[in-house]
């Protein structure tokens, strides 16, 4: 990272009169060679802290104003976009089906697979992380490595408000099918969220093994090692007393389980039918 990257992007974002100017626009575009080769990315963690660096993020929404729409070939498919794809992915040791997509400015590591995926600019996906069929991984998400997105799943991208927090999901966790994971949620490291569980800044998330009174779990994150499942909360309302989705935590990884073990014999382990 250069030392002015920053300072210049911030000016940018606010008087986007700079964008007319060669240095403006030779700036963003290093950025976003930067982002898309993995040098730098719009969250790392730092000092035992996850630290969001909201002057990537601008410079990722400036690049599509100064971006043009052109015609790109996938062959056989045609795109007609502001953004190109990413190539060259032979010499990046990262295996792609056909009909996955990947835009430029994202970053995907080598040993990683894409099965039929879309990940979006400016994501970062660590070594060695599956992403599988049809799942979707927006703008500026953060992926860790040895990650199982199963099939169907959605991770939420964020790109404005600036101040907003992408999701972070942790090395070894594993995300069941059909899951939806949005607005800035942090999965921690080797957590196992079973099918079809939606977690949202404002989930409740309940650890069915603690009695209420010392529940004290902070919404938007899921701890280390835990395993999640889909549940639901009674909650009143005017008109009576109604069922609300949660997530609940059920127990914890063992330190024997393999990480590569299927979502389906994690869940036996607490004797639930899968």
């Amino acid at each position: 990272m250069k030392n002015h990257w920053p300072s210049l992007i911030d000016a940018a974002w606010e008087n986007h009169a700079l964008l007319k100017e060669s240095k403006t626009i030779t700036t963003i575009q290093d950025i976003l060679a930067a982002l898309d080769q993995g040098f730098i990315r719009v969250a790392s963690y730092e000092k035992e802290q996850w630290i969001i660096h909201e002057w990537i993020k601008k410079a990722v929404t400036l690049y599509f104003a100064i971006c043009k729409m052109q015609v790109y070939h996938a062959d056989p498919c045609v795109y007609y976009d502001k953004i190109p794809l990413k190539k060259d992915y032979a010499q990046k040791g990262v295996r792609v089906i056909p009909s996955a997509v990947a835009r430029y400015g994202a970053y995907v590591a080598p040993g990683a697979v894409l099965l039929d995926a879309f990940v979006n600019i400016g994501a970062y996906i660590g070594e060695n992380t599956l992403i599988d069929i049809k799942a979707g991984i927006g703008s500026c998400a953060q992926i860790g490595k040895n990650i199982h997105i199963s099939a169907g799943v959605i991770i939420g991208g964020v790109l404005e408000p600036i101040q907003a927090k992408p999701v972070i999901i942790e090395d070894g966790a594993f995300i069941g099918a059909n899951s939806v994971i949005v607005e800035g949620v942090h999965i921690g490291k080797k957590a196992v969220i079973a099918a079809g569980v939606t977690l949202t800044a404002t989930t409740k998330i309940i650890d069915v093994n603690q009695k209420a009174e010392e529940q004290n779990l902070e919404r938007g994150y899921i701890p280390d090692n835990a395993v999640v499942v889909p549940g639901t909360v009674k909650k009143k309302f005017v008109a009576g007393e109604y069922y609300m989705p949660c997530a609940m935590i059920i127990g914890e990884r063992k330190k024997s389980t393999d990480e590569k073990t299927a979502l389906n014999n994690t869940l036996r382990a607490f004797d639930l039918s899968v």
